[in-house]
């Protein structure tokens, strides 16, 4: 490094001997520690281009006296910094959060209603990697680098200083240098939702900035995987999701993409969590008034040895359209569908229940509503199984006699199929055979299609079902009987998959063949293996729907195969009635 000339010396002497004669009433104070050298801020976005600003070597220097008069006319703010670090704590019956005063951030946010792995209660701050990245929620996000730099990383002065404060309460935050000048509030109350007001001004001009969720989100236990934490906002009337992939810029450096727009809210959310920015006011007509979004992602190092691998974490932050101060109504909970419901404007499209939500919102209901009374989600899986399967007997009842009518006219498919089996695929003859095939299903009055009626209905069920019992967060760690813990997570022993591969396959064979193709009919026998192997690591909550409804088939199967005897054929008829009549001779 090139070291400074003696006239450099002399003249910052000089400068900084004037600022401290000029300053010393309005920054001086004997209590406070000396701060650290000022980073020169971005210039405001009213200022000149560089281009058309003169060289400072061209302006005449003032002299001391109307720089001093120019001083005591706008007095800089004055110093506030705290002497060293504390932290304060604000908990309900909901959570547990803890501040610290080295940049007014959150460095725990725990939800008592929900645990870990360990049956504590659930942290959603990744500490490790907000430490390793050095950013932590509720942090400032400024265009300027260096300024973000300075003010997330100032010791401010915090009211009250320390201790454990019970919600509904009030935390402050206040930093100034002389020249950049912070404020922060938050308010808490008895529900998710913190009110979080700043302000950034620097040489009294307010600086555009958001309030960011840095450091990683979300649930570190087995459900949570970094890729699942995403940036999500509602933009005209639909919520737009965005992946890791999708954040800040190719290289994955900690540059930012910056979003304006209509926007109702914007957060960030994991798989059952989320915490999203509000409009501060409750009012309909400002929900989509002048919110910004920030969104980014970086790279951090994780495991150990020759297992270390780089994961995504992902940040986000929101401000405002115009430079001054930001407020806004932050949800940080759980997405449950009454709690996100309550909150202007309503959150309930965190709730993913996919294509068919038109099915598996009223089953979750429905779910919840049988809970009530048997207080086990996995028996009120069974009794929703029961329930749509006994809604569904009659649709069976019909498809079995088309299976019946079907079986009694296969030996003469068959025959034509044999006939027509020499010719290839593309010949022309093959359509005489279909016509051939539908000439006798119209003759013995069977629909080709109703037995797979049953199998139509239930087919939107399932993936309804599969929707619903992966967003759910109500059957997060819910039990049901002995290994299975959690039925929202596969079964760690494969039990369940395998019973549900073994009933489907008996289900199957009490039914009636509705096919005379041998391929076909070999195919239908894979059928359960294949659904067996896709079950193996599908949520333990879909796959005992399935397995009791494989069972409740068995049992509707073997009711209809008693008191439902094969209808025969006409020609079947005829045949039976000679040789009744032979008999009789």
């Amino acid at each position: 490094m090139k070291e400074m000339s003696t006239e450099r010396r002399v003249a910052l002497a000089f400068a900084l001997w004037i600022l401290i004669m000029v300053g010393w009433s309005y920054v001086w104070k004997p209590s406070r520690p000396a701060t650290a050298p000022i980073p020169q801020p971005a210039a405001p976005a009213s200022a000149a281009p560089a281009a058309e600003q003169k060289p400072a070597a061209e302006k005449p220097a003032a002299p001391p006296a109307a720089a001093a008069a120019k001083m005591q006319a706008a007095p800089a703010p004055a110093l506030k910094a705290a002497a060293q670090e504390k932290t304060v704590v604000i908990e309900n019956g909901l959570y547990r959060v803890e501040f610290s005063n080295r940049g007014g951030v959150v460095k725990s946010w725990r939800l008592k209603k929900y645990k870990d792995n360990k049956k504590e209660p659930l942290e959603l701050v990744n500490a490790e990697a907000a430490q390793q990245e050095g950013a932590w929620p509720f942090s400032l996000a400024v265009d300027d680098a260096a300024l973000e730099t300075l003010i997330n990383g100032a010791l401010f002065e915090m009211t009250p200083d320390e201790g454990t404060l019970r919600a509904p309460a009030e935390i402050a935050f206040e930093w100034s240098d002389g020249r950049v000048q912070v404020t922060k509030r938050l308010k808490f109350d008895a529900t998710y939702v913190v009110v979080v007001e700043t302000s950034l001004t620097v040489d009294g001009k307010p600086v555009a900035h958001g309030v960011a969720w840095r450091g990683g989100f979300g649930d570190a236990t087995e459900y949570a995987h970094a890729d699942q934490v995403k940036v999500i906002f509602r933009e005209n009337q639909k919520l737009k999701v965005l992946e890791a992939k999708n954040l800040g810029v190719p290289d994955h450096s900690a540059q930012r993409l910056r979003q304006i727009g209509t926007m109702e809210y914007a957060g960030i959310e994991d798989r059952y969590f989320t915490a999203a920015f509000l409009p501060r006011s409750e009012n309909p007509a400002h929900w989509t008034a002048g919110m910004t979004l920030w969104h980014w992602r970086l790279e951090r190092e994780v495991g150990e040895g020759d297992k270390r691998s780089k994961e995504n974490v992902v940040e986000m932050a929101a401000g405002t359209t115009v430079d001054g101060p930001v407020a806004f109504r932050v949800y940080v909970g759980p997405k449950a569908l009454d709690e996100l419901r309550a909150q202007k404007p309503p959150l309930t499209d965190l709730v993913q229940f996919g294509w068919f939500g038109v099915i598996a919102e009223p089953l979750f209901y429905f779910l919840r509503w049988i809970y009530g009374y048997v207080p086990n989600y996995g028996w009120a899986i069974i009794i929703m199984t029961i329930a749509i399967n006994m809604a569904l007997f009659p649709l069976k009842v019909k498809s079995w006699r088309s299976m019946q009518k079907m079986q009694t006219v296969m030996p003469e498919i068959k025959q034509i199929q044999d006939r027509y089996k020499k010719y290839s695929m593309r010949d022309p003859r093959r359509q005489e055979m279909n016509n051939e095939v539908m000439a006798v299903y119209k003759r013995e009055g069977i629909n080709p299609m109703g037995s797979c009626l049953p199998m139509l209905l239930q087919m939107p069920i399932w993936i309804a079902l599969f929707s619903m019992l992966g967003a759910a967060i109500e059957l997060r760690h819910a039990p049901w009987l002995g290994w299975v813990r959690d039925l929202s997570t596969h079964d760690p022993y494969y039990i369940l998959p395998i019973l549900m591969t073994v009933t489907m396959y008996i289900s199957q064979k009490m039914t009636p063949a509705t096919s005379a193709d041998p391929a076909q009919q070999k195919m239908m026998q894979m059928m359960p293996i294949i659904f067996g192997f896709m079950f193996l690591r599908t949520s333990s909550g879909l796959t005992l729907y399935i397995l009791a409804s494989n069972i409740v088939a068995m049992g509707q199967q073997w009711y209809l195969n008693k008191t439902t005897p094969p209808q025969l054929s006409g020609e079947d008829k005829k045949a039976g009635k000679k040789l009744g009549s032979g008999a009789k001779e």
